[in-house]
């Protein structure tokens, strides 16, 4: 089990900062950017998921206020997520309790891997306009949930990535799904605690400020900034980390 140092705190809060920063400019990678670090110090797959999402119920929280104050969200948008996510990511988190940690981390790594090639793709990819009636918003928000549980983050570049390349309004897409993942990971972080229990999430103290602190810039990045740049960049942090780790 991995024991947490209260001398490592600072660690934790430049994590959680520099993954919220992404995640509100995105949408995406805080739970990816997180958990890869978090499996880099020796912690098990389950708990650095767990984590993550108690920590992302604190920082989705923040950030989707701030998008919803910034109008970047589309409510119509968030209602067909949010039930497709939840159940996703409850279905994982009861998976990802259940399997032994050594055994699962390889294919994480893989997942993780793909999941960085998957953003790099997205951010070259020519898009054709489409609204919220998208047929296909349920399925991705379902399987978003599950991906995001297992893999200890996939929310955003699932989600995100896959509406953006279909091409929904890339501003209302991030406020959007920055909103819904609190309902998601709140769903997540209850199942891994019931699962799991309470005392293996203390570390999540450091995340929780560093991404707090986070949340309001990445709203106004979103405005400001290109986005495939950013998209780029996430890609080769993650893709990197995740092959030294699979290595």
């Amino acid at each position: 089990m991995f024991d947490f140092v209260w001398t490592d705190f600072l660690t934790f809060v430049a994590i959680g900062f520099f993954a919220q920063i992404v995640d509100g400019a995105l949408g995406m990678a805080f739970g990816v950017l997180c958990t890869t670090a978090l499996l880099s110090i020796g912690m098990p797959p389950a708990v650095a998921s767990a984590m993550t999402h108690l920590t992302e119920c604190f920082t989705s929280a923040a950030s989707g206020i701030s998008h919803a104050y910034h109008r970047n969200v589309d409510w119509r948008l968030v209602a067909r997520l949010a039930p497709a996510g939840m159940l996703g990511g409850a279905i994982g988190a009861y998976l990802l309790s259940s399997i032994d940690g050594s055994v699962i981390s390889p294919f994480i790594s893989v997942y993780l891997i793909c999941i960085g090639l998957f953003i790099l793709y997205k951010a070259f990819r020519p898009v054709w306009p489409r609204d919220v009636r998208d047929w296909i918003v349920p399925y991705v928000g379902g399987f978003g949930g599950l991906m995001d549980a297992i893999g200890g983050g996939g929310w955003g570049p699932v989600v995100t990535s896959t509406l953006l390349g279909r091409g929904h309004d890339a501003k209302k897409v991030i406020g959007s799904t920055n909103f819904t993942e609190f309902s998601v990971t709140f769903v997540i972080s209850l199942t891994f605690i019931v699962t799991l229990g309470w005392t293996q999430l203390s570390a999540a103290a450091g995340l929780i400020v560093g991404g707090v602190l986070a949340a309001p810039v990445g709203a106004i990045i979103v405005k400001n900034v290109p986005v495939r740049p950013l998209m780029v960049a996430v890609s080769i942090v993650i893709v990197a980390s995740a092959v030294i780790r699979l290595i």
